[in-house]
């Protein structure tokens, strides 16, 4: 048994994917004023991820169920003890991420929230699976909130939030990368730069696609 698969939390994250998937049809009604170039290049902008964001201020965007079994699984098979992850929504990979850490013996799990209200019910969901002990949430833009007093060695890394921000927060974790760590990119289609740096034989990362849109890279050197 595990802390992802009993109560509370099992029950939990059932409730929250089911809330989840029935507001997938709010997400056409944010953006029917733009075409679909324009939604394209909203998700990718560097500048427009707060027009984006406000506009899905409140509607959660979760990683699959699939996704985060995968954070799950990777993060107890390498014994991880200190997580990254740049987009927290309502929590649902936060909840994954923070039982792995705990069925490890502990940890430390720094996420980020540009929205207010977002990082409030990500608390009150990690309140009720049991984890708040193990989570710092970072409210704010996290060009800022994670260019400070970060881990000296980050075993796991998760990206997504603004997708074109994804080479901009690598950036600022990548010193503390310890070797052998694991970056998961979610949707990581949209952040083309992200993809050309992670895959080039040069930038000191083994990286591959995988399920759901999903980049998994591993830190070598």
């Amino acid at each position: 048994m595990t802390t992802l698969t009993t109560a509370p939390l099992a029950p939990l994250l059932d409730r929250l994917f089911d809330d989840a998937a029935a507001s997938r049809s709010e997400m056409g009604a944010l953006f029917a004023d733009l075409s679909d170039d324009e939604q394209t290049e909203l998700m990718r902008s560097r500048s427009g991820y707060r027009d984006l964001y406000g506009r899905l201020k409140n509607v959660p965007l979760p990683v699959s169920r699939t996704t985060g079994t995968l954070l799950y699984m990777l993060a107890r098979s390498f014994g991880t003890r200190t997580i990254v992850e740049f987009g927290t929504s309502f929590g649902i990979s936060t909840l994954h991420l923070a039982a792995a850490l705990k069925d490890n013996g502990g940890g430390r799990l720094i996420t980020t929230e540009f929205e207010p209200s977002k990082a409030a019910r990500a608390r009150d969901h990690l309140t009720a699976g049991g984890l708040t002990d193990l989570v710092e949430i970072r409210e704010g833009d996290a060009l800022q909130t994670l260019s400070i007093d970060l881990p000296e060695r980050i075993d796991l890394v998760l990206l997504d939030g603004a997708k074109g921000l994804y080479p901009d927060i690598l950036s600022l974790l990548e010193s503390r990368l310890k070797p052998g760590a694991i970056v998961v990119a979610d949707n990581a289609d949209h952040s083309p730069d992200y993809l050309a740096r992670v895959r080039s034989p040069a930038s000191g990362y083994l990286s591959v696609p995988f399920c759901d849109d999903v980049e998994l890279s591993m830190r070598i050197n």
